[in-house]
């Protein structure tokens, strides 16, 4: 077989591929074992079971609904038109941890996995505040399954 043709046919496939692998979005299927009572919203990207929030958590969930809500809706569902659920097994700690989130706050973070535009910084808080906020989310990670 000429290797010209087998480098073309394998190069043919090779970006076929990799075009359908950037294509993907990520699932939205998170809390398959969730409650009757679950949370959404006409914007929302996920159903969540909403556990109760005490301690820091439930003061990163005030610094949340005040400044991180508009993108990534209430509870961190998600908002369809503006931003990627944070309740979502892509930000599972052993994929984004704690220092992820803190980072991107501080610096902003560039579209990696969502096609909502990269996030700007966000100003005004501090890293005991975000990490708060990060207690929050992963609360409501832990009750959706999501370690």
């Amino acid at each position: 077989m000429n290797t010209k043709y087998l480098f073309l046919g394998v190069s043919a496939v090779a970006a076929i591929a990799a075009f359908g692998f950037l294509r993907l979005e990520p699932k939205q299927d998170i809390a398959q074992d969730a409650p009757a009572t679950q949370t959404a919203t006409d914007t929302a990207m996920v159903a969540i079971a909403m556990p109760e929030i005490s301690g820091n958590a439930a003061i990163g969930q005030n610094i949340f609904e005040n400044i991180c809500a508009a993108c990534h809706g209430a509870q961190g569902v998600g908002n369809a038109e503006a931003g990627p659920p944070l309740i979502h097994k892509i930000y599972e700690p052993s994929h984004h941890g704690d220092e992820s989130f803190q980072r991107a706050v501080a610096h902003g973070v560039r579209a990696h996995h969502w096609r909502f535009g990269d996030m700007p910084p966000v100003g005004g808080l501090t890293r005991g505040d975000i990490a708060m906020v990060i207690d929050y989310i992963r609360a409501i990670q832990r009750a959706n399954g999501i370690n």
